[in-house]
């Protein structure tokens, strides 16, 4: 089953416990974040102390509701300008609750080679993101079978993985 509008938008509002992400890929072509990559490349930023909008906000309401939502995006060094502009709004979104983390595998060899990026929603739904090789999203897959491999693969995530802030230190972004 694919999904997309209101039913990918409602797995986000009625999960019980945790959504969790795997990032896998450098870049990720979004149409609507183009003119601020753009801006970002000439040299704007947000300030992320300040910073606030839906996400953030969905964030801390996800937290006062008990819940979680986390995501390990896996790079190598040099990091992509895509990555560069990403993790300028990291910052703010782990300021409001997300667990980001990040596994760089760029001296070591990747634990999850092969995996694609996923969603998993309370450890029992997994959504399959399928993207071209630039980053473009190709759809959203209901995964259909034994969902076991993703809870190891989200295990070996968060092992392999440090917090953003702690990867991020020293960093010129």
């Amino acid at each position: 089953m694919l999904l997309d509008g209101d039913e990918w938008a409602a797995r986000f509002e009625t999960f019980r416990r945790e959504a969790w992400r795997l990032e896998t890929l450098p870049a990720y072509r979004v149409p609507e974040e183009a003119d601020e990559i753009a801006e970002f490349l000439a040299g704007a930023r947000i300030d992320a102390e300040t910073y606030s909008d839906e996400y953030t906000d969905d964030l801390k309401r996800v937290r006062r509701e008990g819940k979680s939502k986390g995501r390990v995006h896996i790079v190598t060094r040099p990091l992509s300008d895509y990555l560069r502009y990403e993790f300028m709004y990291y910052r703010p979104h782990a300021r409001a609750g997300e667990d980001i983390r990040i596994l760089d595998v760029t001296d070591r060899s990747n634990p999850l080679a092969g995996v694609q990026d996923f969603w998993m929603f309370d450890h029992s739904e997994v959504v399959l993101m399928n993207y071209e090789p630039d980053g473009t999203q190709i759809n959203r897959e209901v995964f259909e079978g034994d969902v076991t491999r993703f809870h190891e693969y989200q295990r070996i995530a968060l092992a392999e993985s440090v917090p953003f802030e702690e990867y991020v230190n020293g960093i010129d972004l």
